[in-house]
């Protein structure tokens, strides 16, 4: 190719920026060699490369005459290598005669400050008559000697580059500090990528997460998290909807449970023919407030609903204590595992056993045969402190963290529980200003233990079981 000439390599689409005595190869350009053979080679090598560019590149020599322009130039403008390629500038075909005094100076701007980029936006016109905004980062080019020897002009469609530099401003501001927590795992579900929200959440530094196993900071429903990492990862699944995950991380004061609304977005290259998968992206928003409220709430309803179907049913009863193991029926649904009736025979008397549900099975609480019989309580009993304060008790068989081995059933046996029993309530039955009895919820391990919310619910059912009670008593 010859610069001189204005000469076009229709093979390659390109032309060699000159030197500073005219000579394609004087300032070792791509095809300069020491080798015959050499310069055509590097001069195929820079065709390649330069057509495989995914920006637009033209190139001008010293006198502003255009010696390179590659595939993305041509489609984007719409003029071939062939016709662009020893054009004196851009004027009258790529650029508007109104417009070619400013691109003139830009150039010449650009070959005097070599090597400093710069960047600036200019319309373009296309071989069909059309105009498009372009991006244009252009460069001088100095020579071996520190004269300027021409030009480069890289530049892509304004939208399409304002939509790249979208992606990366918005991938940086979710790195950053964002509102949601995002971790971003590899194939091999290890995290590659933790944005500063996301390591306050887990409890760690963002760089302490790098290539560790989730596991390491989220201790239970980890599972549940590379099940879904897994399900984003396939190839042949779909979005999925965001979803509630709950899981247990470690924090300054201990084991915290939380509930994180998560969405998963499969991460895929956008160079790669064949689909691979750069790994997942795991965002997620800790809503554990709202969803305790909302369990509170749906519990306070349900419990309400029991209460209001519970009378009803009692009313219907002509005896009094059968209308009281009715309230007991009612309360024990999501609420306990099992329930006892004590009643206190006499003022000083010691607690009996009126009322129970089945051990070990599922049943409706039905009253005790012989019924008379103390309950061999010892002092201190949960049953007899909540008698003696007038107010309920709430115990476990062990205490958080605790060994549990064996624990509950020796726990139960002392305190003549059912076996299985590893938490209990007690709540006194108060009528008219009297303690008649007790009524005791219990709890299988499984279950979480008794909280305040509980405690009031119990009080409630209690008030309704005395009340039946004392209308039995009255009776006799």
């Amino acid at each position: 190719m010859s610069a001189s000439g204005g000469g076009t390599d229709t093979d390659t689409g390109t032309q060699a920026a000159p030197g500073p005595d005219g000579d394609p190869g004087a300032h070792g350009g791509a095809c300069a060699g020491p080798r015959p053979g050499a310069g055509q080679a590097g001069a195929d090598l820079l065709a390649t490369l330069l057509d495989g560019m995914d920006a637009a590149l033209c190139a001008f020599d010293a006198d502003g005459t255009v010696t390179h322009w590659n595939r993305e130039a041509e489609r984007i403008l719409g003029w071939p290598a062939d016709e662009a390629v020893g054009r004196s500038g851009l004027a009258g075909w790529a650029v508007r005669p109104a417009d070619a005094a400013d691109v003139a100076d830009r150039l010449a701007a650009a070959m005097a400050s070599t090597p400093e980029r710069r960047v600036h936006e200019c319309a373009l016109l296309r071989k069909d008559g059309g105009r498009v905004l372009v991006r244009v980062q252009s460069a001088g080019v100095s020579g071996a000697d520190g004269r300027p020897v021409g030009v480069f002009w890289a530049f892509g469609e304004v939208h399409t580059q304002m939509d790249f530099e979208r992606s990366v401003a918005l991938s940086e501001g979710l790195f950053a500090d964002a509102p949601w927590g995002l971790v971003v795992v590899d194939a091999d579900l290890r995290p590659a990528v933790v944005n500063a929200q996301a390591a306050r959440a887990l409890g760690r530094t963002r760089t302490s997460l790098l290539g560790r196993p989730l596991g390491d900071a989220v201790l239970q429903g980890v599972e549940q998290v590379e099940a879904a990492l897994e399900h984003a990862l396939a190839e042949d699944a779909g979005p999925r909807p965001p979803a509630d995950l709950w899981v247990a991380v470690r924090t300054a004061d201990g084991e915290a449970r939380r509930c994180w609304r998560s969405g998963f977005v499969r991460l895929q290259s956008p160079l790669s023919q064949e689909p691979a998968p750069l790994g997942v992206a795991w965002l997620f928003q800790d809503v554990t407030g709202e969803r305790l409220a909302e369990q509170d709430a749906d519990r306070l309803r349900f419990r309400a609903g029991q209460l209001h179907r519970a009378g009803g049913a009692a009313a219907e009863c002509e005896d009094p204590m059968e209308a009281a193991t009715v309230h007991l029926d009612f309360a024990l649904a999501g609420f306990a595992d099992s329930a006892l009736l004590d009643l206190a025979a006499g003022p000083q008397g010691p607690l009996v056993r009126a009322a129970a549900s089945p051990a070990g099975v599922l049943g409706p609480v039905t009253r005790t045969p012989g019924a008379g019989v103390p309950v061999p309580y010892a002092a201190g009993h949960p049953a007899l402190r909540a008698l003696d304060r007038a107010g309920a008790v709430r115990v476990s068989a062990w205490a958080q963290g605790a060994d549990r081995t064996g624990a509950g059933e020796r726990w139960a046996a002392e305190r003549q529980w059912p076996g299985d029993a590893a938490h209990a309530l007690c709540a006194p039955l108060r009528s008219r200003g009297r303690t008649l009895g007790v009524v005791t919820f219990l709890r299988a391990a499984p279950r979480p233990a008794f909280a305040r919310p509980d405690t009031a619910y119990a009080e409630s059912v209690a008030a309704r079981i005395a009340a039946s009670v004392d209308l039995a008593q009255s009776a006799c």
